[in-house]
Formats: C-alpha cells, structure tokens, sequence
C-alpha cells in the first residue's frame, strides 16, 4: 500500500467541501503538483453566492508535438445527510475492517489521491517524459455544473489548448478494481410537462375538463414507445415518468392542471431534436393543451476502441489479470464536456456500491491498484 495515496486521501476526506466548496482540496493538490513542476491556474467561476473553485495544471513534456493526457475530476461531494445515521463522522476519515470511511471516500477523492501519486511516481521515473500531463478538478459537478468543468473546457479551447486524451475518476468498478471501466455516457434529456384543463366539481364534469383524463393515454403511449434499439456501444433509448402533481387536496375538485417530470436517456441513435419533435407530435396527437419545457443535461458521447481504451485495458491487465468491460451504464458525468474538446474520454475508477450513500467508503486495497493502473497508462501513453 502507497502511505503517500491513503495520506492523500485522508486530507481530502477531512476537508467538508460539499458543493460548490472546495475546502481547500485544490491548494493542497496544487501545492504537490507545484512541486513536480506543473503550472497552476485557478479558474474560478460562479456569483459570489456560489463561487466554484477549478483548477487547471499542467507539466508540458518535451516533445511540442508529444500527446497530451488529462486527468479530471471533482473535489466537490453531496452533503453527507443525517449525522447520526453514519457510524463516524463522514468529515473525520475512519476504519473499520480494510474500508476508509468518510464522504467522498469512493466519489471521487481515493480517485483523485492516485492520480496525484500516480503523477509522482510517474514524473519521478520520467522526468523528461515526451508528452503532457495536465489535472482539470472543479467543485460544481455534483452541483448544477454550470461553472465548473463545462466553462474550464470553453477557456481551454478558446485558448487552444490541445488534448488527446483524458481520464475521468468515476468510481466505474463493479466488485474488483478495472472490471469496468466507461467509454462513453448516454445523454440526459428532461421535461417539464403542464397539460391543461378547467378546475371544477367532481359532481359536474361536464363544466370541467380534467387534465389527468386528458393525458392518461398520451402518458401511457409514451412510456410504451420503442425510442431506439440502442446499437454495440449504447443500452436503448429509455424513457421515465419522475413526477406527477394535480389536484388541490381536495376530494371533490377536478384539477385545472397536471405537472409531469419526464427523463430521457439517450443513446446516439437518438438526438435531442427527434426526441423533442416525437414528444409535441404526439401531444398534438391527443389533442392536448399543454406547454413543454425542456432541459438538456447533456448529450452522449463515445470513445470507440482505441489508444486510450488499449492503454488502460493493458494497464488494468497487467495490475490486476482482469480483462474490463468497456461500458456506457450509468449516469452523467463530466466527461460530457471534456468530450467536445479532447477525442478520447475514459472514466476509471475505485468501486462505486457506496456512492452517495450513508457510511460512503472504499476498500483500502483498491488504491494501490488504481494509483497503479494510472501510472502504466502515463508510462504507456505519455513516456
């Protein structure tokens, strides 16, 4: 076991950075990569009232041409909840039979531990290493994401800055370090459907026009819908109902209106545009009276096999003996902004069962192989 990863996670641990506060996870990261020789950037972003800390270094190789790999990832966690429901105190990092205990333990801090001791051992055996190696972090993923990495990419290519590939530390592993890793994420697509009525007596439905009525077969016709087949890469095209809403309270008033929250996750055989235009015609369809808003969480993105895919795949084989599986479950990640700057985006990560739950935590053994599998792929890619 790496003392300086678990260390490094430990810090990290103890620093409450719940979004959009970084806690200072960023300067102490910084500090260390400062120290290999990386040039440190903040790229701070938000109102005052939710400022998001980013972070953008990089240690350029000696090749101009050389490839350029990039570390992302998040400082920020989702607040840890009920206190007294954890079995410590999710700020103060603890033990209990070979599992590290604390909020961001697994999401994504022992990530962002081995990436940073990854990049020292890495630097400290090459140190003229040909190509660049740059670390994106933010505090707003686990937020609404809107001044974190998505903003630091616009700077990026605004800027011109090259990458070619990039490694997001999503906790992707199922039971065993590497046994999964993501190529890829569906897109999200959200909607916020009011169908319209008239508000009346249950006893006179005849003065009224009640909107649950009205949209029960629309509803249904959609949860039915076949959207797409998927295709190699990507699950098919889900839709779901997240919430429904009518009604006063009362037992004997027919409501005016209904509120449904719908989700689309969507593959690339799908765009946001047919989705959209498949929705409203089927509305009119019914003959409903209605408005839609709609919210683009993101769009999906694919690294087909390839260099960075080999990379990591030799990488996990020769730590662990595992063959990964390339995969595109899941939620949204970072990943969907990165991919429109960098050509090749992998996520790689510890095991994820405790993300975002009580008691988050992460066994101990999994950071020396994932510290490990991220310094072969530096050797592999970027030596």
């Amino acid at each position: 076991m790496s003392n300086a990863t678990l260390g490094l996670l430990e810090a990290l641990i103890a620093r409450p950075s719940v979004t959009p506060g970084d806690a200072g996870c960023q300067q102490l990261i910084g500090e260390r990569l400062q120290r290999l020789g990386f040039e440190i950037e903040a790229m701070d972003s938000g109102p005052e009232n939710f400022r998001v800390s980013n972070l953008w270094a990089i240690r350029r190789g000696t090749a101009a041409d050389g490839p350029v790999l990039l570390f992302a990832g998040h400082t920020d966690v989702v607040p840890p909840g009920r206190l007294e429901a954890w079995g410590s105190d999710p700020f103060v990092p603890s033990y209990r039979e070979g599992r590290i205990y604390g909020r961001g333990a697994a999401d994504m801090k022992g990530s962002l531990a081995a990436m940073v001791v990854a990049a020292e051992e890495f630097v400290a055996a090459h140190a003229d290493h040909r190509g660049s190696l740059a670390f994106l972090l933010t505090s707003d993923e686990e937020g609404p994401a809107v001044d974190g990495t998505v903003v630091c990419c616009e700077q990026l290519r605004a800027r011109g800055q090259r990458l070619d590939y990039c490694i997001v530390g999503e906790p992707t592993s199922l039971e065993a370090v590497g046994d999964m890793v993501k190529n890829g994420r569906r897109g999200s697509l959200s909607g916020r459907l009011k169908v319209k009525g008239v508000q009346g007596h249950v006893a006179y439905p005849h003065l009224a026009r009640n909107p649950v009525h009205q949209a029960a077969a629309a509803l249904a016709e959609l949860v039915a819908i076949d959207w797409d087949a998927g295709n190699a890469y990507f699950l098919a095209t889900s839709f779901q109902i997240s919430n429904i809403n009518a009604g006063t309270g009362a037992g004997n008033v027919i409501p005016g209106e209904m509120m449904v929250d719908f989700n689309f996750r969507f593959s690339t055989e799908s765009t946001p545009e047919s989705l959209k235009s498949r929705v409203h015609a089927l509305l009119a369809r019914h003959g409903l009276e209605y408005a839609l808003d709609w919210t683009l969480g993101g769009e999906p993105f694919l690294t087909p096999v390839g260099t960075l895919s080999d990379a990591v795949s030799a990488a996990i084989r020769a730590e662990t003996g595992l063959t990964t599986q390339l995969s595109t479950t899941g939620g949204t990640s970072d990943g969907r902004f990165i991919a429109k700057i960098c050509p090749q985006v992998i996520e790689l990560g510890p095991i994820n069962a405790t993300i975002h739950k009580i008691d988050e935590h992460l066994p101990v053994d999994n950071l020396e192989p994932l510290k490990n599998i991220y310094r072969r792929t530096l050797e592999t890619l970027l030596a």
